[in-house]
């Protein structure tokens, strides 16, 4: 599978998911047929196993040892560097493919010379669709407003830039930003626009990818029949981290100070602060007639530690950041 000049290089960023990373390859060597592939694996300092799993089951995987957490970015870019493919697919660990969909995303740059990112069909463990899959370049305004609620019911709002899903066909859809769970994008179009930002220790490097390669005249692209099961993608998975609430939200900002200024990176944070006050008092009111208690404890933590990020008094940002 590793070869001198691959058609597709499967870049995976390992940490703590040893397992998982052994079903997704599973699931790549299976479902490929039509390209040829190297795939190549980064741990990024868990130290979990899996390089000595890997030399076991897949010997013909390129396999690198980080000493230390790099983060997503960082940890992509280093792997990155180790690869030969003409286009790149980005993939989590915690995805197995459904079907052919690197051949079909593949295939899909032929039509599209334009194309900047390209991006598949997210699902589920149940094989419902993650509407995440599909993006907008994070604004005040679908970050504040944004919820499945809304989306459900204004699916065409441009505020979500998830239109995509109610155009009929199977043929790829012009979109704003694609998730980073399943991304495929030209070799020479990564080096161009500057591969992923080091900018951001996690989350929000897909958004930056998507827009600065808009901002260099590509498109970017959804796939409808390309499918990847995203075991790490439901909304009830993430909803009760507080880690992910916080990462996301100094991501988010980083991106909008970056691409708008810094007046808009601290309109954000009030907007954040504005959120967290208004879920915290709801959740106060709605525990005096509930019975979910433990529920309701996780969301308290989660909004709490936004609060406290929004004032810059959380204790999780500065373990991964030098502000």
């Amino acid at each position: 599978m590793t070869v001198s000049r691959a058609d597709v290089s499967v870049i995976i960023v390992n940490w703590n998911s040893r397992e998982h990373v052994k079903r997704c390859i599973a699931s790549i060597l299976a479902h490929t047929r039509a390209v040829s592939l190297e795939v190549v694996v980064i741990d990024s300092g868990s130290f979990d196993g899996c390089g000595e799993m890997l030399r076991e089951d897949y010997p013909q995987v390129r396999f690198i040892q980080s000493a230390v957490n790099l983060g997503f970015a960082k940890a992509n870019n280093r792997a990155y560097e180790k690869s030969a493919g003409d286009y790149v697919l980005f993939l989590n660990p915690d995805t197995e493919l459904a079907g052919p969909a690197i051949d079909v995303l593949h295939a899909s740059f032929e039509g599209l010379p334009d194309a900047g990112v390209v991006g598949c069909t997210l699902l589920n463990a149940d094989r419902t669709v993650q509407t995440s899959c599909v993006q907008a370049i994070p604004t005040i305004a679908n970050q504040l407003f944004g919820s499945e609620f809304l989306m459900a019911r204004l699916p065409r709002s441009r505020l979500w830039g998830a239109s995509a899903f109610c155009e009929e066909g199977t043929g790829p859809r012009e979109v704003e930003a694609v998730s980073g769970a399943c991304l495929m994008v030209r070799r020479k179009t990564f080096e161009d626009v500057g591969r992923f930002s080091e900018d951001y220790f996690m989350y929000a490097e897909d958004m930056d990818l998507s827009y600065k390669c808009r901002q260099a005249g590509r498109r970017n692209y959804y796939v409808p029949v390309a499918a990847v099961v995203h075991y790490g993608g439901s909304s009830s998975n993430q909803a009760v981290s507080t880690f992910a609430a916080v990462m996301m939200r100094e991501a988010i900002w980083r991106f909008l100070r970056k691409t708008r200024g810094g007046a808009y990176g601290m309109a954000y944070r009030f907007a954040m602060l504005g959120a967290a006050l208004g879920r915290l008092a709801v959740l106060g009111a709605a525990s005096m007639h509930s019975r979910s208690k433990q529920s309701e404890w996780a969301a308290r933590r989660k909004w709490m530690a936004v609060l406290r990020w929004t004032v810059n008094r959380d204790g999780i940002v500065t373990q991964y950041y030098h502000r």
